[in-house]
């Protein structure tokens, strides 16, 4: 969009945030980029220039608004719509693989050559993947600096930063602040009140519908691992550096993150799974104006607006919890991964409220005798053999994984049919085009509605609202009633 001259322009004149994280405005005399809804009185047109990513603007010599913190707005919903090499590449360098593995880490897990993955990503973003790393330690860095207690030094080994000297440039550069400066603009109450926890602000695009997303959440909660308390959702986190804990509560303007990190390293990893488990980069107005031109799902999308797809923290978590839940009530799912959590799970040092437990790796369930599992033979034996698969790297789940690829090598393992392989292409992968027409709830849903209710008709039906059949399910599971479906009670 970035190239659209006029449209970018019209919609910083009108401040619109729906173009947060689409593109980013740097003005030309005073050597700043902002978000497209800055508060401060837009520049003249002549002065205005636009750049795909913060990265970008950053390479040009632009520094960061102090007003509207350009850095900290949603991200663009195009590298969790893309299945291609730069959409899974973003989704990489958001988890943090360029900083732990640099970028011939980043090449290696997406077949490609570092050469090929620099100029894919200079072409369309402006920005190489060591660019766009050093952008998100950046913010990082402010986030560390502004909602933590941690010396500076701390601050800057656990954003990324290989030294302190470097840590120290960047931030001037970024923000025209000196990291203690950046501290003291801060405060404002926004300190943790529990020393350890980072209280945070996740922006999303409006509007977000949160009931189905919090009660789905607290519905299929696995005891030790989830709980919903005091109006939150709250789980364990396992990281590639430790392990924490996060509690996300839903506000009218962004979503409020308390996370408690073993390794502070893990930050920005635990930022983007909170983001994505949440589908807070999602684009709300493209999903449902396209789905609101159907005469029969139009009514449940103008009815509550926003919804969005309840995903996951952990993609092999998700995949095992999808096999566990095959056929099965969500209350009897919830009661087989809790078994499976107590007897194989890696305990916290120090339980916090209900969360006891770590969800057991791969590599841990791949070494069980299929007769300890306490649960149908033939479900025992395709929780061990997907597990075997993920340990092996056979079955890849990742941010950055090809949707299509995983499919198939899904769809290849005994016992995972149609509808285990789209949930899991829908929650854990991330494709917003998943679909499962032979569900119960989406087949009763429809033809409520008066939509076609055999899975065929359905499907050929919901040609009409691709990519974003998985936000279609949404909408017609929740016009069931059912706990799912409904903000959990406080």
């Amino acid at each position: 969009m970035h190239t659209d001259f006029d449209r970018c322009v019209r919609a910083v004149r009108s401040k619109d945030a729906r173009f947060d994280g689409w593109f980013y405005t740097a003005v030309l005399t005073t050597r700043i980029y902002c978000r497209p809804s800055c508060p401060a009185v837009p520049p003249k047109d002549r002065n205005m220039s636009f750049y795909p990513s913060a990265a970008a603007a950053q390479q040009a010599g632009f520094r960061a608004c102090k007003r509207c913190a350009p850095d900290a707005s949603p991200g663009s919903p195009r590298w969790n719509e893309r299945a291609d090499v730069v959409a899974r590449a973003m989704r990489l360098i958001g988890d943090g693989t360029v900083d732990r593995e640099g970028v011939p880490g980043l090449a290696a897990r997406l077949g490609y050559s570092t050469r090929q993955i620099e100029r894919q990503l200079l072409a369309e973003l402006g920005a190489g993947p060591l660019a766009l790393a050093r952008a998100q330690r950046a913010q990082t860095a402010r986030i560390l600096i502004e909602t933590s207690e941690l010396p500076m030094a701390d601050v800057a080994f656990a954003a990324g930063f290989a030294s302190i000297r470097a840590f120290n440039e960047t931030v001037r550069e970024v923000f025209a602040l000196a990291p203690t400066e950046l501290r003291a603009r801060a405060a404002r109450g926004t300190r943790p009140a529990t020393p350890g926890v980072l209280t945070l602000r996740l922006p999303f695009r409006a509007p977000l519908n949160p009931d189905n997303l919090f009660g789905h959440l607290a519905a299929t909660a696995v005891p030790g691992v989830e709980e919903w308390r005091d109006g939150a959702y709250h789980r364990t986190l396992r990281l590639p550096y430790g392990h924490g804990t996060v509690a996300l509560r839903p506000r009218p303007d962004h979503i409020d993150c308390r996370l408690a990190l073993s390794d502070q390293r893990d930050l920005a990893g635990a930022i983007s799974r909170c983001r994505r488990l949440l589908d807070l980069d999602a684009d709300p107005e493209a999903v449902d104006s396209l789905l609101r031109t159907d005469p029969l799902l139009g009514p449940l999308v103008d009815k509550a607006p926003g919804r969005r797809v309840p995903r996951t923290v952990d993609a092999e978590e998700f995949a095992v919890r999808a096999v566990l839940g095959q056929q099965v009530s969500t209350a009897a799912a919830r009661t087989l991964a809790a078994r499976l959590v107590l007897a194989h799970g890696e305990p916290l040092a120090t339980p916090h409220g209900g969360l006891t437990h770590l969800f057991p790796t791969a590599e841990a369930l791949a070494g069980l005798d299929p007769a300890a599992l306490a649960m149908p033979t033939g479900r025992r034996a395709t929780v061990v053999r997907v597990a075997e698969a993920l340990a092996s790297g056979e079955l890849a789940l990742g941010v950055g994984s090809d949707w299509e690829r995983a499919r198939a090598h899904l769809t290849a393992l005994p016992g995972i049919g149609p509808w285990t392989a789209e949930i899991i292409a829908m929650r854990a992968l991330g494709d917003p085009d998943a679909f499962i027409p032979t569900d119960l709830g989406v087949r009763r849903a429809a033809a409520t509605a008066g939509l076609p209710a055999t899975p065929g008709a359905l499907t050929r039906h919901a040609a009409a609202w691709r990519p974003w059949r998985a936000y279609a399910v949404q909408y017609l599971w929740s016009a069931d009633d059912h706990a799912a479906a409904r903000m959990p009670a406080a």
